[in-house]
């Protein structure tokens, strides 16, 4: 997917909301959505950088995108609701939504894993964006063609030793987005996918590995192609697929977003 080309207006009049909004993958997506034309709200636990991509995205001459700090550790169903009323008195309706933010947890055997660190992984990576998507599906559903993704990892479709909690909670994460997909194929206008964006130049990645030249990895910039694709009207019709960022090619112009797009993309 790295040699999609989207055009200038790829998400025009498109509102669309970015967890993990404020450093590294999150980052990169706001500001290239923003450029596309999409009005975009940023969420996301620190409010200095959220308003540090804001001033960014405004400083490049995009629209005026929305701030909404939240911490997914802590937010309640009833602070879900609350950010959906917002959105809908704000938006009427919500037409992307990028289940970016996520954390990492310890690297450590699972006969060592604290309870309290594997818990608290699991309902940031997991119940949080289900508990969010549950109550933004109203507005999703109002759009003409709405996009959810949810954000995979290399791990999350093969169990690798010491990964804990976070290898734990990205199959979970790739089931969570399979269940949503069928129960959604052909009830509703929204399409959802899986993305694993592979071995990228953010905070996290040098956390998992610290030892690893930074500089060998691609930059959050490079891989958007494939959210560009999947939160724009090329990918209509496609729906329940996992993509890798740095591996998959833009599908045939003729057949974006139709059936034979998806069967030749990886399972």
């Amino acid at each position: 997917m790295l040699n999609y080309i989207a055009s200038d207006t790829l998400l025009k009049d498109r509102v669309i909301l970015i967890t993990g909004a404020g450093d590294g993958i999150g980052r990169a997506a706001a500001m290239d959505c923003a450029r596309l034309g999409a009005t975009v709200i940023l969420l996301g636990r620190t409010l200095e950088k959220l308003e540090s991509v804001s001033d960014e995205i405004e400083s490049a001459g995009y629209g005026q995108p929305a701030i909404y700090p939240l911490d997914l550790r802590t937010a309640t169903d009833e602070d879900y609701q609350e950010l959906a009323d917002v959105l809908k008195e704000e938006f009427s309706c919500l037409d992307g939504l990028l289940h970016n933010a996520s954390i990492l947890g310890q690297l450590t055997p699972m006969s060592n894993y604290e309870s309290r660190t594997w818990r608290l992984v699991m309902h940031v990576n997991v119940t949080a964006p289900f508990m969010m998507t549950q109550a933004l599906l109203p507005l999703l559903e109002v759009s003409k063609d709405a996009s959810v993704i949810f954000t995979s990892s290399g791990v999350g479709t093969q169990g690798k030793a010491y990964w804990g909690a976070y290898c734990v909670s990205k199959f979970a994460t790739e089931g969570m987005a399979q269940v949503l997909a069928q129960e959604t194929e052909n009830t509703s206008k929204i399409r959802v996918n899986i993305i694993n964006p592979g071995a990228t130049r953010t905070s996290m990645r040098a956390q998992a590995f610290p030892g690893e030249d930074p500089a060998l990895n691609l930059t959050p910039k490079e891989i958007m192609p494939s959210y560009q694709y999947l939160l724009g009207p090329d990918s209509v019709g496609v729906t329940g697929q996992r993509f890798n960022a740095q591996e998959m090619q833009k599908p045939p112009k003729e057949e974006a977003g139709i059936v034979k797009a998806k069967e030749n993309m990886t399972q």
